[in-house]
């Protein structure tokens, strides 16, 4: 077999692959949007309704008390891990720590990456177990928070590593210190670190194993930090094993919201980037 012959079917096996992963996930999304919109259309008043007193029974009420729980735990635990991604992505640069250290910290970060998010979750229910306390929203954050925490990071890291070396010449050239400098770079570098928060903000909304353990289930709106709450994906999870067909139902409905939310949060964080990028060195105007 002679090298172009190598060539073509390299290229064949390349289409296919290709072909192979966007026919799956137009398989998911179209599967998810015609029974799950399908629902919505019939009965799109269980996204903004309370749930019944026997849910997850009779299928009674909506599923307003899951949607609040996924804001209420991945919007403050988004917040938190980008703090800190942020400032452990600045400190990784070469202005602040050595590149030995920062290979190292960049490795122990692709290991928490890889990690499966029910280890958080069973880690987060170890410490409530060796507290006393019970399931709740704040536990929930917390485990939500570390799990984002790694994503972040690695997006900010290379983000502030792609960012054009001339912003830091010319900062320091200009007199400026290693803050002044660094809040350059990081301006420089927005459209990354954007992609990371939202791409965080969606993993974040989208697990289902790291909250499982921590935040309990409900069938009650969201009442407090320390309350038990539910998330979409845990939502869905229970009411897929549900033996009534409206419970089945509305567990396609969830889904199609949960769906349309994170790709909508991708196509935002596009949106953001692109426009973010017109105010960075070298972005189009």
């Amino acid at each position: 077999m002679n090298r172009y012959t190598t060539q073509r079917l390299f290229g064949i096996a390349v289409r296919a692959a290709a072909l192979l992963v966007v026919g799956v996930l137009l398989l998911v999304i179209g599967v998810t949007v015609v029974r799950g919109g399908g629902v919505l259309l019939a009965d799109p008043s269980i996204v903004l309704t309370p749930p019944g007193s026997r849910y997850m029974l009779e299928g009674t009420g909506g599923f307003l008390h899951a949607v609040l729980g996924s804001l209420f735990i991945v919007g403050p635990a988004t917040i938190v891990s980008m703090v800190a991604a942020v400032s452990t992505a600045v400190y990784l640069q070469s202005d602040y720590s050595s590149k030995r250290f920062s290979d190292a910290v960049n490795m122990f970060l692709n290991v928490l990456w890889g990690t499966p998010p029910i280890v958080y979750g069973v880690f987060v229910l170890t410490i409530i177990i060796a507290t006393g306390a019970q399931t709740s929203l704040f536990f929930g954050i917390v485990a939500i928070a570390i799990f984002q925490y790694p994503i972040m990071t690695r997006y900010t890291d290379e983000a502030l590593r792609a960012a054009p070396e001339t912003v830091r010449e010319s900062t320091y050239g200009l007199g400026a210190t290693r803050f002044e400098s660094m809040r350059m770079t990081v301006r420089a570098a927005a459209p990354g670190v954007i992609a990371g928060l939202v791409m965080g903000f969606a993993r974040g909304i989208g697990d289902a194993a790291t909250v499982l353990f921590t935040t309990g289930r409900s069938t009650r709106m969201p009442s407090g930090l320390f309350e038990a709450a539910t998330t979409l994906p845990v939502l869905i999870f229970d009411q897929a094993m549900s033996f009534n067909p409206e419970v089945r139902s509305h567990a396609y409905a969830a889904a199609f919201v949960l769906t349309i939310a994170v790709l909508g949060l991708i196509l935002l964080s596009k949106l953001l980037a692109g426009r973010y990028a017109r105010y960075t060195p070298g972005g189009n105007r």
